[in-house]
């Protein structure tokens, strides 16, 4: 439309009709002369306004979408972020206790037993087919570790050092085939030689072939001569199996090992042996032994207050109690006590 005078008086006229209008329809309020219009005009242009924003909506919607990606792109990778950090931390946590049990276990076996030990950490395991069990420990000659000298951990005896650089040492385990230690029998002393099976178990083969054996049966190393490459005393396993005499000069039985070979972490290497033997000191409790102890006490003080309320002198007054003839006052305390009492009345 060109802009002439009659175009610009038609907009005047409209913009002039449309401010009535409004005037109208504020000044109305609730009962405003507009809302019937207003209502055919909802009714006309409703569906049309519902078509128009049901094609346009998806639009925007994939629009919003797209700028919104971004921003849930990066929240999403700050949760994975937070996730993996928490895991760390949970697991460093978990790490940190069982490297504190193990350190703690450690120190009491080698306490009870009267060893000085070098800790040391496993850094390496050696190949297991058709070559030796062993071990890689950080710590070495720099250390004071030298060839021969037992390993041993919390639980019991882990093998000896074989190889030993300036800060390495190579350590073979029990379970090795070519390992073999000499071992003694809680209790009997027993004597024999426990050989490694390549697994988690042990064939000790017992001195005397009528050796009274049963399962349960516990073995700790006999030592050697100038304590290598063993020192006596350490826990070597229990009896699992036993097999039948028969004839034979010795005889062999099964041994489970206290220490699980597969699951080594931290370790002791004794560089100085016990000043006496420790012979059975350093196995653990047994799980009878430990409940006659701790039913020890509530016993001794059921006793204690049994015998506290039988002692002392009765301070009840006898069935006789009462003034005798002499004027004196027998307090009627029976027999068991030895003496009689008689005061004379007024007495101190």
């Amino acid at each position: 439309m060109r802009d002439t005078r009659e175009s610009r008086l038609l907009l005047v006229l409209l913009v002039s009709i449309a401010f009535a209008l409004i005037t109208m329809d504020i000044r109305g309020g609730e009962k405003s002369p507009l809302d019937g219009p207003r209502q055919v005009a909802a009714t006309i242009l409703g569906p049309v306004e519902s078509g128009v924003a049901s094609a346009v909506d998806p639009i925007g919607n994939a629009i919003g979408a797209v700028r919104d990606s971004g921003k849930r792109h990066d929240r999403v990778s700050e949760l994975e972020r937070e996730n993996a950090e928490l895991q760390q931390q949970l697991g460093n946590s978990v790490h940190r206790d069982s490297r504190m049990a193990q350190l703690d276990s450690l120190l009491q076996t080698a306490g009870a037993g009267q060893y000085g030990v070098v800790g040391a950490q496993v850094i390496a395991i050696g190949p297991t087919q058709g070559f030796s069990w062993t071990i890689t420990i950080d710590a070495g000659r720099e250390d004071g570790l030298a060839r021969d000298m037992t390993v041993l951990n919390g639980d019991g005896l882990v093998g000896r050092v074989t190889t030993v650089g300036p800060r390495t040492a190579t350590v073979l385990l029990a379970n090795d085939p070519n390992f073999t230690v000499g071992t003694r029998m809680e209790g009997t002393d027993e004597l024999g030689f426990a050989t490694g099976r390549g697994t988690d178990a042990l064939d000790v083969q017992l001195l005397n072939h009528e050796a009274k054996v049963k399962t349960g049966d516990r073995l700790v190393t006999f030592g050697s001569e100038g304590n290598k490459p063993f020192v006596p005393g350490v826990p070597v396993g229990e009896v699992v199996g036993v097999e039948a005499a028969a004839g034979d000069l010795t005889r062999t039985v099964r041994v489970r090992p206290y220490v699980s070979f597969s699951r080594l972490d931290l370790v002791g290497v004794v560089v100085e042996p016990p000043r006496e033997n420790p012979r059975d000191v350093v196995l653990p409790e047994r799980p009878d032994v430990k409940q006659e102890k701790a039913a020890e006490p509530e016993d001794e003080t059921e006793a204690e207050e049994d015998a506290d309320a039988d002692s002392g002198p009765d301070t009840d007054l006898g069935p006789d109690a009462g003034y005798d003839a002499d004027g004196g006052y027998d307090y009627g305390y029976d027999d068991d006590w030895g003496f009689e009492s008689d005061a004379a009345p007024g007495a101190d």
